[in-house]
């Protein structure tokens, strides 16, 4: 049996890292998927893809993803229910990342650990070609 998961699309806002009762790095984001057709009307429509990452990949995405970003993640369908605060059970489906893959640099104006990619960046400028 297979459950992969691929996808490519936008954060729709930053990365929400938080910490297990135990201290393991969760980290969860929205996508916006576009569909790969049109429909009645002649508009592409969009899908948004809640992503779930553990451990050191949610602290990377945390440390270095914001809204609009252009990502590739990689990964599995779960489905999960949960009872919710007013007893109804619920369903979530999400993509339990195993890769996030950076398809984009940082805005020049966005703050944080963006001063890595800052610096490439500048090596890109001085290239003559």
């Amino acid at each position: 049996m297979l459950n992969l998961v691929v996808l490519i699309g936008r954060l729709t806002r930053d990365p929400e890292l938080r910490y297990t009762a135990s201290g393991t790095p969760v980290g969860r984001f929205t996508l916006a998927v576009d569909r790969p057709f049109q429909n009645a009307q002649g508009e592409r429509e969009t899908d948004f893809i809640d992503v779930v990452v553990w451990r050191q990949l949610a602290e990377t995405c945390a440390n270095h993803l914001a809204r609009g970003r252009l990502v590739a993640v990689t990964g599995r369908l779960q489905i999960r229910s949960y009872e919710a605060q007013d007893g109804q059970r619920r369903r979530v489906a999400e993509v339990v990342a195993d890769d996030v893959r950076f398809l984009d640099r940082p805005r020049a104006s966005s703050e944080g650990a963006g001063g890595a990619f800052d610096d490439d960046a500048s090596v890109e400028d001085d290239i003559p070609f």
